[in-house]
């Protein structure tokens, strides 16, 4: 029987799961599959607007709490939220980087500038300054990447001083031989390899002109974590990547390195399985059923941490009645404000905010799901990520500093139990 059960394998189970092995407790990771990393910018984002750009995320998170008390940071708090992400860029030194009290701004594959905390070291000359003259390049096989539309865009954005001078390049070399259209995961896989970055970095200053900084897709390299730094030497000029649709290849990265560092602190991660169902009694939760193998079986556990996502993974649904409900354990939802939720929650405006993605649970301080009343619906549930209530994660850029304070405020929670797991 483990100490803490953990459902989840995005960024707040897999911080929770290691916070809590780290403390000493047995901690299990059930999940169906890949967390959301791989779906991710492979970067930290704490909060970009609020609702105009923010540039110290902290400072604005802590009075974006006294505007909006539902919000989620209102419970984690923009300490807890700053000591999560702290320890995580210490946890992966190497693939992390910035002072994440400062946004910096990176370029998306439209050009545009989006504000992050945190960013992978390859990125990081991304963080371009006015009337920096800037090459786009990407392959002709990878059809993800505009290199014409990321440099128009890129010319055009709003900057205080000189405009940056963007100019896009293509090169013709598939990431395998005969190969058509390519993949950034094809291509990051390729460049893991001496001879391909070679090659690669050869075609990118042959048609090089007079730029400083040189944009790639983000694909340079995917086990080799130096990749980047072997082509940035060949090319001679300063390199960033670009963040792509996803599969994100620095998405891939986090999640690898987070998955790794799980196992190399004890974290038992089963994978493959989904949770059905649940056992309890006395208002606590005393077990949660896998299906796997073709049988459901009961897993005990004194802890549990609930972190499957939200309306992105299935754990929040919609039927076609307009019932808004969570799959699980029927948790108690707020933001749900009447019996038809499309009318209730949705407009037609795509350009406006849907309250509908607001929807989620509640919790208290420690991270305990709770009522209407404010009261734990099981004394030893917490949830963490995107399964809480009250935040536009994607138009906020929030969401990894909330996963991260969440999962943080829940495993320091449930490690002042000890091993009993009496609350």
């Amino acid at each position: 029987m483990a100490d803490t059960i953990v459902i989840g394998a995005g960024l707040a189970g897999l911080t929770s799961a290691i916070r809590l092995a780290q403390a000493g407790q047995s901690v299990t990771l059930l999940t169906k599959g890949l967390g959301g990393l791989p779906l991710s910018q492979g970067t930290v984002d704490v909060l970009g607007y609020a609702p105009d750009r923010v540039d110290r995320p902290f400072e604005a998170v802590a009075r974006l709490v006294e505007a909006d008390p539902a919000h989620p940071y209102a419970v984690i708090g923009a300490g807890r939220a700053r000591q999560a992400v702290d320890w995580l860029r210490a946890l992966v030194p190497d693939l992390l980087a910035g002072d994440p009290a400062i946004n910096v701004t990176l370029p998306t594959a439209v050009g545009a500038r989006r504000p992050t905390a945190l960013y992978q070291p390859s990125m990081a000359a991304g963080h371009l300054p006015p009337g920096q003259r800037v090459a786009v390049v990407g392959p002709v096989q990878l059809k993800d990447f505009s290199p014409e539309l990321c440099a128009a865009n890129l010319a055009r954005n709003d900057v205080v001083g000189d405009p940056v001078v963007a100019r896009p390049y293509r090169i013709d070399l598939p990431a395998r031989p005969g190969e058509a259209d390519g993949s950034a995961v094809a291509y990051a896989r390729s460049l893991d390899t001496p001879s391909f970055r070679q090659r690669f970095a050869l075609a990118v200053r042959d048609v090089l002109g007079d730029e400083a900084v040189v944009g790639l897709p983000a694909m340079l390299g995917l086990a080799d974590k130096e990749a980047w730094l072997d082509l940035r030497k060949q090319i001679g000029r300063p390199v960033f990547e670009i963040s792509l649709i996803p599969p994100s290849v620095p998405g891939l990265r986090l999640n690898e390195a987070l998955t790794a560092a799980a196992r190399a602190a004890g974290v038992r991660i089963v994978l493959g399985s989904v949770v059905v169902g649940f056992v309890a009694s006395g208002g606590r939760l005393q077990a949660v059923v896998l299906h796997q193998a073709g049988h459901d079986q009961a897993w005990p556990a004194a802890q549990f941490v609930y972190a499957p996502g939200g309306w992105e993974s299935g754990a929040i649904q919609l039927d076609s009645h307009g019932r808004i409900t969570e799959r699980l354990f029927g948790l108690p939802l707020r933001g749900v404000t009447g019996e038809d939720a499309n009318a209730d929650l949705l407009t037609g405006d795509f350009w406006r905010d849907q309250a509908l993605f607001k929807v989620g649970v509640g919790v208290d301080a420690e991270m305990r799901v709770v009522d209407a009343a404010g009261q734990p619906v099981f004394a030893n549930l917490r949830a963490a990520g995107s399964i809480l209530a009250g935040a536009l994660r994607w138009s906020e850029k929030s969401g990894e500093g909330i996963a991260l304070g969440s999962a943080w405020a829940a495993a320091e929670a449930i490690a002042k139990t000890g091993t009993t797991g009496k609350d």
